[in-house]
């Protein structure tokens, strides 16, 4: 029998990097998101608040989707 994967997309941000920023996306969701399975990083831009540079990653997340069971908020 074959899978099915969801697709969402997500948005890090870090005052470091944008490797931090696309981690600190991933682990937050690994939190309340199951069978996280692929990340693909789709848009890197720095955004300025206060002076301080604040990079932020937009990934594109997959997990299985398993019948009867969602992600956390839904």
């Amino acid at each position: 029998m074959g899978s099915v994967y969801k697709i969402i997309e997500l948005v890090g941000t870090s005052g470091t990097s944008w490797e931090e920023a696309a981690k600190t996306a991933l682990e937050t969701a690994s939190k309340s998101l199951r069978d996280l399975r692929v990340a693909e990083v789709t848009e890197l831009d720095v955004k300025m608040e206060e002076g301080k540079a604040i990079y932020r990653a937009k990934l594109k997340v997959s997990f299985k989707y398993q019948s009867g069971k969602y992600e956390a908020g839904e």
